[in-house]
């Protein structure tokens, strides 16, 4: 029955593995699919192998490497049935393989800081210098009456010095028998360097505080399934220490961040999680249900519109660090945002706040404002460029939307003279369906400039079509006092003049009209209806209540901290960022051996059976 359960949970991605296109190739292949009671069985048999290329969207699997899953497979259990014995063997002896507690004097970096000046082959003999630590056994060697263990834990690894002549009893031996790579260790003993110059623990006693019972990635190679990197993080952080600097970097970022609105008098404040209306402006909502309430809840996308509540109601700066769903590179991620707001200010104010936060941050982790990030030296001394996003499209492009006038269809003629060379198909048909000359503008900005804006670039002044919530510019007709935040071609931050006129908020509502339009026109064209589209943004009137009471002008300032992380981590994507992100459910399906194909792709795939 869990096979039927699992049925019914998926079945919008599971509709996929009945839609399968036949191959035109001369190979033949066929699909079963069988139902008996208590089990669901999927079945796809081919004549060739499949393809041994690996495409990260939609993971396939050859007939090689199903073989060298299996072996795997039976290597990973046989390890675990050999230390589950080693287990049992030392509870027989009285030995619990999973301690309570260890006292630990030092860490392996205050050693290495301590004995620095300690001489190759000199051993420290003073009471004061016996120590007690621990950590992980990530690599060991054995030579007749000598053992060399390399344990590392937080702060860096450090050599045992294991002599048969200094352990206790018949520790010496134990250690050989039942210590494998991947245990936790606690020692005890004397400092010493050897010979060649390694700082080392000259052990008198250990304990093993818990006991591994799976093997860990080679030390070389590390962790190199992409999918099981992020979805078996801590396995990852063992196997790569690198990986867990870039949280640790992480931390600092965030920290400076918190003491950096504390110092300029923000303050923080709590928001719901669960929300009575679907706010984000374009942002897909996540419905829940409230069974105590009885009605429907939708999980925070953004906390822009309780924040605002705050300064209708007195606070003049305040932010809040947090969190929202959203899909990134083909999978669901908590992203975490940094909302600012301030009371009796304009965007223009939010620029030197962007700065001064990133700035900060950059030195905190770096100690410099010159950044490498992917080969790309980036120079982070102020002030950085600013550039209205007309003056942008005209340097890059040559297209001065400001003398195209209104006419839609000439500015596309334009557009599409002008760049339709270096266009690519699905670029063309996206100029091709903008609705307005502010959609166009900005469909050329985000082809074009966006991915020349290496250096940080403030780009200013975006047109009011995508832009629904921000206040119309005070000197330019069908622009609003918005910019964004570009470093290295990706956004970074996102700020307004903020809209306090409740009539002028319910704009929203004919934005909504236009988009319904635009999606109804797409369907009609297409035959067919795209998930994405099938939802609203719903306008919350409390909010505009509030609004009716007074707010005063103001500016706010949302910051993407996990991409700020990127680029002061160095890290390519956001998924290295983010320690736990929450795979597809199609990603699970193939960590569990059944491989489906993804919307639209049609490749052949490897089955295996659901029971």
């Amino acid at each position: 029955m869990e096979a039927l359960k699992l049925w019914s949970l998926t079945s919008h991605p599971l509709k996929h593995f009945f839609h399968l296109a036949t191959s035109s190739s001369s190979t033949s292949t066929s699909h079963a699919i069988h139902r008996t009671p208590g089990r669901l069985v999927l079945r796809c048999c081919s004549s060739t192998a499949t393809s041994k290329n690996v495409d990260q969207g939609n993971a396939r699997v050859s007939g090689g490497d199903r073989r060298s899953s299996s072996s795997s497979t039976s290597d990973r259990d046989a390890v675990r049935a050999i230390r589950l014995k080693k287990v049992e063997e030392l509870r027989s002896k009285g030995l619990n393989p999973y301690a309570y507690n260890w006292d630990r004097t030092h860490s392996a970096n205050q050693l290495q800081d301590i004995y620095k000046n300690l001489g190759n082959g000199e051993e420290s003999h003073s009471e004061n210098d016996h120590v007690c630590i621990a950590g992980r056994i990530v690599a060991r060697r054995a030579f007749g009456k000598l053992a060399f263990l390399t344990l590392r834990d937080d702060s860096g690894t450090i050599q045992l010095y294991c002599d048969k002549e200094r352990l206790i009893g018949d520790q010496f031996e134990r250690l050989k028998a039942v210590v494998d790579v991947g245990d936790i260790l606690g020692a005890r003993g004397s400092i010493k360097r050897t010979e060649k110059g390694e700082l080392s623990v000259c052990v008198h006693s250990f304990a093993i505080l818990t006991k591994s019972l799976l093997p860990l990635p080679d030390k070389y190679h590390g962790l190199t399934d992409v999918d099981k990197r992020y979805h078996q993080r801590y396995v990852d952080m063992i196997a790569s220490p690198e990986v867990a600097d870039v949280f640790r970097k992480r931390a600092k970022i965030v920290s400076e961040i918190r003491r950096t609105m504390d110092s300029l008098g923000f303050v923080e404040v709590e928001m719901p999680v669960l929300q009575g209306a679907a706010g984000g402006a374009e942002a897909r909502p996540f419905i829940t249900y409230h069974n105590s309430l009885g009605r429907e809840l939708y999980l925070r996308i953004a906390t822009e519109l309780h924040l605002k509540r705050m300064l209708v109601e007195g606070l003049k700066k305040y932010t809040r660090l947090a969190g929202y769903l959203e899909m990134k590179e083909f999978q669901l991620v908590i992203i975490l945002n940094l909302p600012i707001y301030e009371a009796y200010s304009d965007y223009q104010s939010m620029m030197n706040m962007a700065e001064e936060i990133v700035t900060r941050c950059a030195l905190t982790v770096h100690g410099k404002l010159t950044i490498d990030y992917q080969g790309v030296e980036i120079c982070l001394e102020r002030p950085w460029r600013r550039e209205t996003m007309h003056s942008l499209v005209k340097e890059a492009a040559g297209i001065d939307f400001n003398e195209l006038g209104n006419d839609l269809q000439i500015a596309k003629e334009v557009t599409l003279s002008t760049l339709g060379k270096n266009l690519e198909k699905k670029d063309k048909a996206s100029v091709e369906a903008c609705q307005s000359i502010g959609h166009l503008l900005n469909e050329v900005f985000e082809i074009v400039v966006e991915p020349m804006l290496i250096q940080p670039t403030f780009v200013l002044d975006y047109p009011i079509e995508v832009s629904p919530l921000a206040k119309p510019h005070r000197r330019y007709t069908g622009m609003t006092e918005r910019f964004e935040l570009f470093i290295c071609g990706r956004e970074l931050a996102n700020a307004f003049s903020e809209l306090t006129d409740p009539i002028d908020q319910d704009q929203i509502r004919q934005h909504e009209k236009q988009k319904a339009a635009a999606i109804s026109n797409a369907r009609d064209k297409e035959g067919m209806e795209n998930e994405d589209d099938s939802y609203e943004v719903t306008l919350d009137d409390d909010f505009l209540t509030a609004l009716e009471y007074g707010m005063p002008s103001a500016s706010g300032l949302g910051i993407g901290i996990d991409r700020l992380v990127m680029f002061l981590t160095n890290s390519p994507s956001i998924r290295d960022v983010i320690a736990f992100p929450v795979l597809k459910l199609q990603q699970w399906w193939q960590e569990r051996g059944v491989f489906v194909w993804g919307k639209g792709v049609r490749e052949r795939c490897t089955w295996k059976v659901l029971v």
